[in-house]
């Protein structure tokens, strides 16, 4: 709270007076991370042109998010922070984030283009996705792997993991590579 105050020039008591302590003020922080982090995916997944074209502007705006916000980013999913279902907007900007990232997988599930329920297979993408982010935050990825391809690969993974099944009369379904630029 001290370095808090001082980066805000600001008494060290003076946050109290809005918020009634420390985990309502990180509650705050959250929800205002939450909303930024959806607007980017929400501005990506309507700027799109299709469903495909949509899944690539969402990875990159999720990528871009993390690495251009990596405090919000970390206090977003940091697991000491009291749940979601003590704070109404907590829950609300969090709800909203993981609307977008299945809004894009229901469309892709709705084109044919990838098996499976949208909530799960968001969900699936989204800690793969996550996962990834982390590691390269704490900077544990392998110094000769290259991030781009190594978040390609996982995207070309998940993707093909959950293409349709063809029919055995028909030819398999084509690898799709939604996240390849």
């Amino acid at each position: 709270m001290r370095h808090l105050a001082e980066a805000l020039n600001v008494s060290v008591m003076t946050p109290y007076r809005y918020f009634s302590d420390k985990d309502e003020i990180l509650a705050a922080a959250r929800v205002s991370g939450f909303d930024r982090f959806a607007d980017a995916l929400e501005a990506a997944h309507l700027a799109a042109e299709d469903c495909a074209d949509a899944a690539r502007a969402v990875a990159d705006a999720y990528l871009r998010f993390a690495f251009e916000n990596p405090a919000a980013y970390k206090l977003m999913f940091d697991l000491s922070q009291p749940g979601e279902a003590d704070y109404p907007d907590l829950a609300r900007a969090a709800a909203r984030a993981r609307v977008i990232m299945g809004a894009y997988i229901k469309n892709l599930r709705d084109a044919g283009l990838l098996a499976g329920e949208p909530e799960i297979v968001a969900h699936v993408f989204w800690a793969a996705f996550h996962g990834l982010v982390v590691l390269r935050l704490a900077d544990k990825i392998a110094p000769d792997l290259d991030f781009e391809h190594l978040w390609r690969e996982l995207a070309r993974t998940l993707t093909a993991g959950f293409a349709p099944l063809a029919p055995p009369s028909e030819p398999s379904a084509p690898n799709l590579s939604l996240f390849a630029a």
